[in-house]
């Protein structure tokens, strides 16, 4: 199973990918695509089905965009995404402990949403899917699907943001909705080749229509909702206590911080904290959560922080005696494997929402004389094949 939720198999010595395959069944596939070497193929038959096949739930899986593994039942998927990660560092030669699984439920925990002209985008298609009800959404994203018709929802790309942990709006509305401008929206419909428009971010308060607080273990986290925020409030909770312990000591470094959601609880058992994001939106909101805690902030990406202000940062305020690093699905820049690599940091907390780039990034950090001794299998996304991962290295 790929993070894509597809299956693999070979057939003359190529690699085919199924959809909507499981794991150890056997079927016919007939072969629809083909480009050097790699194929993608369709369930023509199954011949021997999975003991863990299952029917889906929702009407629109299939064509929906979003879930990609609701014909494996709930307890095997878990099983295949742990397998995922497991293989992931394999292949990278890492000695691992037995992983952890911090999971929720398997449905209504999504809190975070883009709709587009009132619907969600297709799978692997520009296509809009007109929904009703997504079972994998939480209460309050449905109650706002079911308050509009799809006809009379905004055009453009909408975020929706829902959920009854939300503490930023009066009790019972538990949603925050902000609709893009139309003619700037219209670029998720990009054709192949064809380039994204980069994010502007513009002035340095936050914007009320668009600001989000939630409470997560007792603690008030405010954010963009334009922004990148976990979707899955439920095991977000469970998962920040098992990243933020086990650690102390004078400075922190939390590289990729966002809206420093995990300086939040991890400043609490360090006497300074420095946060490193290249979002400057972000910024904004890190510098309110993180108020009245001593701290200094850089606005600029890791790897431009890591080669030309790191060495400067640690001359003035000392060594850190800790990491935490939530890269993009890219993972870390060069720079700052290599400045990580050297820099002495005695515990380094690395997340990821790509197993093979965590890996890949690890690897780097083993050889330099880390240990993972801990790897958490963070199961945000149910029903799909994404993988998050937290992994604790110490030297």
């Amino acid at each position: 199973m790929t993070p894509e939720g597809d299956c693999t198999g070979r057939a003359d010595g190529r690699t085919v990918f199924i959809p909507y395959a499981v794991p150890g069944e056997r079927i016919e596939a007939e072969i629809t695509h083909e480009e050097h070497g790699r194929c993608k193929a369709r369930i023509a038959r199954i011949l021997e089905p999975s003991p863990f096949r299952t029917e889906p739930f929702c009407p629109y899986y299939g064509t929906c965009g979003g879930c990609t593994m609701q014909h494996i039942t709930p307890e095997f998927q878990r099983k295949l995404r742990v397998q995922t990660l497991e293989e992931s560092f394999w292949r990278e030669g890492i000695q691992i402990p037995e992983i952890q699984v911090v999971s929720g439920p398997d449905k209504g925990y999504r809190a975070r949403f883009q709709f587009h002209d009132g619907g969600l985008m297709g799978r692997r298609s520009n296509e809009i899917i007109s929904i009703e009800r997504c079972p994998c959404a939480t209460d309050e994203i449905n109650a706002y699907l079911a308050e509009i018709p799809a006809e009379e929802r905004p055009r453009g790309r909408v975020h929706v943001f829902a959920s009854s942990m939300i503490s930023s709006v009066p009790p019972g509305y538990a949603k925050i909705v902000i609709a893009e401008p139309e003619e700037t929206a219209k670029t998720f419909r990009r054709k192949k080749g064809q380039k994204s428009v980069r994010p502007r971010y513009e002035g340095t308060a936050p914007e009320s229509a668009s600001a989000c607080s939630v409470l997560i273990a007792g603690r008030t986290v405010s954010f963009d909702i334009r922004g990148f925020f976990q979707s899955n409030l439920i095991v977000l909770e469970k998962a920040v206590p098992l990243i933020a312990g086990h650690s102390s000591g004078k400075n922190l470094l939390d590289l990729y911080a966002g809206a420093g959601t995990f300086s939040v609880f991890l400043s609490d058992q360090f006497e300074r904290t420095v946060l490193v994001e290249h979002n400057k939106g972000a910024v904004v909101y890190a510098e309110q959560n993180m108020a009245g805690k001593p701290h200094e902030s850089y606005g600029l990406s890791a790897g431009v922080w890591a080669s030309y202000h790191a060495a400067r940062c640690v001359q003035s305020n000392g060594a850190f005696d800790a990491a935490v690093i939530d890269p993009p699905r890219s993972g870390m820049e060069p720079s700052v494997r290599t400045w990580l690599s050297h820099s002495g940091i005695p515990l380094i907390k690395s997340i990821s929402c790509s197993p093979a780039a965590h890996a890949r990034d690890v690897k780097f950090l083993t050889q330099a004389g880390y240990k993972v001794r801990r790897l958490l299998l963070l199961d945000f996304y149910p029903q799909t094949g994404h993988v998050e991962s937290f992994a604790e290295l110490e030297k």
